[in-house]
């Protein structure tokens, strides 16, 4: 587990950052994303589900990910001293397991899809998104305009049957991870930083003044 401290602490807001299914938490995404989420006022903790601590290719089964993650989710309460708004999210699989969790019924105050993964490529009927509609939580996805494990346009309808309150940013010429060709990446851990913070500040926000 890596922790990056927030290096302001006026927004009062924790994250557990999940990573995609392959590469870990040492993988430059979310080493970028996590060190600018702290820039930005955020604590934030990462980590490897442990097939990718043994060095598998194969991710665990969804019951062992959805335990790790809720582990992990435990440690980042309990390391804080006073109430936070936490927030579970990651890039692909990752935000996918953190959707499980708040389908379940998990107390987040909102979770976060970085591509989420709609549909194994090239089979669009394989849908991933039958537990979404029982999601409370704000939910903001972050999608690459040719992602081939699921456009925007195919998350639309299904965004349209859900209730909770969907936030959907499309990155224009993005593929799964979101990169867009002739863009450096820090430009895209700076945006997804600015993207992620600014919605968890609203989120936190709202509920506060709710």
């Amino acid at each position: 587990m890596w922790y990056a401290a927030a290096t302001e602490t006026a927004a009062n807001l924790s994250v557990v950052l999940a990573h995609g299914a392959g590469a870990g938490q040492r993988h430059p995404f979310i080493v970028g994303l996590a060190r600018r989420l702290a820039e930005k006022g955020m604590d934030v903790w990462t980590f490897n589900f442990p097939y990718m601590e043994a060095r598998r290719r194969a991710p665990d089964k969804a019951p062992v990910l959805e335990s790790t993650f809720r582990s992990v989710i435990d440690v980042a309460r309990r390391s804080v001293g006073q109430p936070r708004s936490l927030f579970a999210g990651g890039k692909s699989m990752g935000g996918r397991i953190a959707t499980h969790l708040a389908a379940q019924g998990d107390p987040l105050d909102g979770v976060f899809a970085l591509g989420y993964p709609l549909h194994p490529p090239g089979k669009p009927d394989q849908l991933r998104s039958a537990h979404l509609g029982s999601i409370a939580a704000p939910i903001l996805i972050a999608q690459g305009e040719f992602d081939p494990f699921g456009t925007p346009s195919e998350l639309t309808p299904v965004i349209a049957t859900m209730r909770s309150r969907v936030t959907l940013e499309v990155v224009p010429g993005g593929d799964h991870s979101l990169a867009v060709r002739g863009q450096p990446a820090d430009r895209l851990y700076d945006r997804l930083a600015a993207l992620i913070a600014d919605w968890a500040t609203g989120v936190a926000g709202q509920r506060r003044g709710g």
